[in-house]
Order: structure tokens, then sequence, then C-alpha cells
């Protein structure tokens, strides 16, 4: 088995075992990506000359015997959304294609003070808008199990860099599901934490009130040792929460004997393939034969998530991305005739057409007139949401539903379709409007041999219950 194939928390341990070298393991990476990306493309950026400088100089550290962190030494991959100082942070975009961050992200000062390695910054749908990662400006980011297939969005790059055996570690962002929809289609470990316990800080903002950065990993333990690495507050986000955090690797001790599982009927309704769905339900039984116990209940308000989702992701996406204006950094028109051309044909020429298609959603959402009707009765939507998971919580200890309505579709079977790419994320968009914690886990292939991921949700700042659940599955 070669190095690049092996888990963070089993690295870890060959590393102090002095089994196994810092260089090593960032060149069996460096090997799979020249044997596999030019196929799969997952990468926009690689930094493979700092990277093996950097290993050279973790391994004198656990030479000399130093007490180092669990991720010390571990490569990792960032989606590249997230700033990293000296490194192009290009959002996937023309607008940002030659931008370079001048500050590293919280997460990314606390991933160097770990000792993880960057390998690089992975692929993503345009300012992480889609679920399918072909909305890049520049590559389209295939299914490792199946390179005719996408690997979902809009963290695609980052999950299929930890299926391929790309990297060891990824972090991604999910605003509507994109870290855990891509983990599903790619069959691997995928953890959205609860809204302001990860710095937002440093992410290039789609849609502030819902954006949350998490680990993209090969199992639970490493989500765990990734989570534990990222969490905690910063005075540099508002949004940030003050609290303490528990060793979340502490969670994967325990069964899961007593615990009271809800199956909401809307995450098995209609659009819900039958196949996904039988999977789901049978690991539901296992987990019931570890002695949880499992009820059907009902989340109506569920039926709106999406609308409620488009209208509020796409008025913050119209707000944020207002930035872009040619003025002050990012692309700008070559020729313009006053101000006003200038931003025209700076946005026009500089961002893709979901990024328009959002904008101008967003924009007509919060025009005079439409307010009231679409942005106004959206935000009170959103609070039944979340009342409907607080009641939820008072009786069971998490919400289990497929992840994704599908496996993995073809490349181009949804592109031309915005509407039917929006649905598939009927499962996980109401977690992110609720800011409650949710994680996916790979529970098996369909009949295509393509992944199949489970989604397991907790109540608000309870990391440690799903992740409990999901090492038990």
């Amino acid at each position: 088995m070669e190095l690049c194939e092996l888990t963070a928390h089993e690295l870890g341990k060959m590393l102090r075992n002095k089994e196994i070298t810092v260089p090593q393991i960032v060149e069996s990476v460096y090997k799979s990506i020249e044997l596999k990306d030019n196929d799969i493309k997952a990468y926009i950026s690689l930094q493979k000359e700092e990277a093996l400088k950097e290993a050279a100089e973790m391994q004198k550290r656990f030479d000399a015997g130093e007490d180092l962190p669990p991720l010390a030494g571990i490569p990792i991959t960032i989606k590249d959304n997230i700033c990293t100082k000296g490194i192009k942070t290009t959002c996937a975009s023309k607008m940002l294609q030659d931008f370079v961050p001048p500050y590293d992200a919280t997460v990314i000062e606390k991933l160097k003070a770990q000792g993880a390695i960057i390998v690089g910054k992975s692929n993503l749908d345009e300012f992480a808008m889609g679920g399918s990662t072909e909305n890049s400006a520049f590559m389209k980011t295939r299914n490792p199990h199946n390179l005719e297939c996408v690997p979902g969005g809009s963290s695609g790059g980052s999950a299929a860099s930890v299926a391929a055996n790309e990297t060891i570690l990824a972090l991604g962002s999910d605003t509507g599901g994109s870290i855990r929809q891509p983990a599903s289609l790619c069959g691997v470990v995928g953890l959205k934490p609860t809204y302001g316990t990860v710095s937002r800080f440093g992410l290039v903002a789609f849609a502030s009130s819902l954006d949350q950065i998490g680990p993209i990993t090969k199992d639970v333990e490493d989500a765990a040792i990734l989570f534990n690495a990222i969490c905690g507050h910063d005075e540099h986000d508002a949004t940030s929460v003050s609290m303490e955090h528990p060793d979340y690797t502490k969670a994967l001790e325990k069964g899961i004997s007593g615990l009271k599982i809800g199956l909401p009927k809307e995450f098995f309704g209609e659009g819900i393939n039958s196949e996904v769905k039988e999977i789901v339900l049978k690991k539901v039984e296992e987990l019931k034969a570890k002695g949880a116990t499992v009820e059907e209940f009902s989340i109506p308000s569920i039926d709106y998530a999406l609308s409620i989702y488009y209208i509020l992701a796409s008025a913050e996406a119209s707000s944020n991305l207002s930035r872009y204006d040619g003025v002050k950094y990012g692309y700008r028109t070559e020729s313009a005739d006053g101000l006003n051309e200038l931003y025209e044909k700076t946005r026009s020429e500089g961002f893709g057409p979901e990024v328009k298609r959002r904008i101008m959603l967003g924009t007509y959402v919060l025009s005079s007139g439409y307010y009231d009707a679409y942005y106004k009765k959206a935000l009170k939507a959103r609070t039944l949401i979340r009342q409907e998971f607080d009641k939820a919580f008072t009786k069971y200890d998490v919400i289990i539903g497929p992840t994704s309505p599908t496996t993995a579709f073809k490349i181009g079977e949804k592109s031309e379709n915005p509407l039917e790419m929006y649905l598939s994320d009927v499962c996980t968009v109401p977690v992110n409007i609720a800011g409650i914690p949710a994680i996916s886990v790979p529970i098996g292939t369909d009949s295509k041999n393509l992944p199949v991921g489970m989604q397991i949700i907790g109540k608000a700042f309870d990391e440690m219950t799903i992740l409990k659940v999901a090492y038990n599955v």
C-alpha cells in the first residue's frame, strides 16, 4: 500500500514510530497527483517545491524528538476560496485569476501552527456556486470512481483529491451542502460544523450567513482530528462563537446504545433515488441492531428549504460580489469608456454564467417592491425551519437521511437545467439554513458502483454526537 492511501492518524503513528519520514509521505502524494490528476483535474495550483522544503524541516523536528501536534507533517489540500498568503486564491473565477492574498485565513494559520503541509489549492464551482464543479472558469473536475461523472460541488476538487489519494486531508466550504454532497458522491467523509464554530475570516464570501469551512477526510477519525485543529473563537470573525471545545476524538470511544434517531419523511420521499433510499435504510437497521432506537417523523417546512436557500444565498451573493468592480483588485476590463462601462464590462467578462444568474436573482429579490415579497418572507420561513429542527432535537439525538438524492451523475447531464441541478441540494440546504452541524459518511455503492453517502444531522454545537454515530456506522 502506498503512503498516500493511508489516513492522517495512521501516518501520524508511523511518523512517531520512525517507520516513515515526512518527505516520503509528501512525495507519495505528489506521485499520485502526477499519475492521476491529468484525468481528475482536482487541483488549480500545486506547491510542490515549498511542500517538500517544509517536509524536510518538519522531519528535522521529528528526528530531534519534539512532541508535535497530530497534524504535523500531514499533507492537506485547500479549497481555492480560502485565502493563503503568497499563494493564488482564485475562487475558480476569471475575476480573481491572478489574486494573491497578503494574509492567511484563520484556518490556514491554525493548520500551519499544527505543522500541516499544504499540497495545493483545489478546484471548485466558481465562487462556490454550484453542485458539480462544472462551473469553474478553468476546468471540470471528474469523479475518481467514474471519470464520466461529476464529483459533486462546490468542493468537488477537495473531495476528489481525497478520494483519489491525491492528498491525505482537505478543507472545503459548505454553503448549502458543498462539503457533504461532494463527499457523498466521491465516497469520503465530509463534516459541516455548526455555524460559528470555525472562523470564516479569510474565506471568500458567497453567502455570509450560510458559509462554513469544514473537513473532507478518508475516515471519521481524521475528520475529528482536523476539526479539533480548525475550530475555536476568532476575534477577526464577528460571527465566531466563543465557547469551550472538547477533544472531538473522544467522541469515537463510545458506542450508540440508547441513542434516539429521527428519520424525516421528507428525506425519503419523492425525488430520492430508490437505491439510495434502500442503502440508507439498510444502514439505519444496522444502527438499530447496535442499540439505537429509530422513529419516523416529519419536518414539514423542509419542503420550502430550497426556495428559502436560493433566495437568501443569492441575495447575500449579490451583496458580497458587488465588491468586484474592476477598481480595487481582481480582473479589470481592458477597455471602458467611463465608470459605469468599467463596472459593466468587468463583471460581464469576469463572472461566469452561474455567478451572473445568482447575482441577478439576488439583486431582484432585494429590489424595491420585491424585498417584502421574497427576501423578508424567506427570513421568516428560515426561522420556522430552525424552530422545527429545535423541536425535533428535544426528542431525537440525531436526524438521519441521504446526503444526496442520487449518486454521481454524468458530466453535462444537468448543466443545461439549473433547476434540476439545484435539486441536488434538497437534503443538505436545511442544515445550513438552521446553522446546525451535519456529517456525510460513505455507506456503500449503488448498482453502477458509485458511492452512496448518509447524512447525520445534530443539534447546534453537538458535533460530538454526530461524530460518535458516524464512527459507529
